[in-house]
C-alpha cells in the first residue's frame, strides 16, 4: 500500500525516517520540495559528481575509477546535453523495517529532458540518498541545489522482510554526501 501525507508526517515526526522534514509543500519561486499527498519531494544538496571523458576512462562498476567524475559544490551546475551527474538528498533518510521507498521524477524536471533514478531505498536503509540526474536533451540545463528533484514513494508491505537492507550489511548503508558505484569482493 502506497503511504498518504498523514503516515509520512507521522514517521517523519515520531520516528525520524525523514531529517529535516518539510510537513508541507514549499516552492516560493524555487521547484516545490516537502511533503506532498502521497509522497516526500526530495531536496537535491549543492554536492556534485558531474561524468567526464577528460582522462578518457572506461566506465567499469566493478572498477570504477573517481578521475571519471568532476567534483563540484554549487547553488547550481551546468549539465550539458546527453550527460549525466551525482548529487544526493539534503534529507537523510530512516525507513522502517516494513516500508520500501520508489523514486520518481518531478514533472518540472521531466518536461526540460532531465530524468532522475534512484533505485529503489530497501527496508532499513539509512543515509542521504543518491541521485543519478541525466539530461536527454541535446542543451545543456542547468541543475539547482536547494531544491526539489524528485518525489519518493512509500510502500508499506503487508509484512516485515526475513531480511533488511540493515542485515545484509547492505553496502550504501550509512551513506553521506554522493557516493559513486561500489562493488564488494567476496570475504
Amino acid at each position: 500500500m502506497i503511504m498518504s501525507d498523514k503516515w509520512i508526517k507521522k514517521m517523519a515526526l515520531e520516528h525520524k525516517m525523514i531529517v529535516p522534514f518539510k510537513d508541507k509543500q514549499f516552492s516560493d519561486g524555487k521547484i516545490s520540495s516537502g511533503l506532498s499527498s502521497f509522497g516526500y519531494d526530495v531536496t537535491l544538496s549543492d554536492s556534485f559528481k558531474i561524468f567526464t571523458n577528460v582522462h578518457a576512462g572506461i566506465v567499469d562498476v566493478k572498477n570504477f575509477d573517481d578521475s571519471n567524475f568532476i567534483e563540484k559544490k554549487a547553488k547550481e551546475v551546468l549539465l550539458p546535453g546527453n550527460s549525466f551527474l551525482l548529487g544526493c538528498t539534503e534529507e537523510t533518510f530512516s525507513l522502517p523495517r516494513d516500508v520500501l521507498a520508489i523514486c520518481v521524477g518531478k514533472s518540472s524536471w521531466a518536461r526540460a529532458g532531465i530524468i532522475v533514478n534512484v533505485t529503489p531505498i530497501e527496508p532499513e536503509f539509512c543515509g542521504q540518498i543518491t541521485i543519478e540526474i541525466s539530461n536527454t536533451s541535446q542543451n545543456t540545463c542547468k541543475i539547482y541545489a536547494h531544491e526539489g528533484i524528485a518525489q519518493f514513494l512509500f510502500i508499506k508491505g503487508n509484512e516485515e522482510p526475513e531480511i533488511s537492507y540493515k542485515d545484509r550489511n547492505g553496502k550504501y548503508q550509512n551513506q553521506k554526501n554522493v557516493v559513486g558505484p561500489r562493488v564488494l569482493s567476496k570475504k
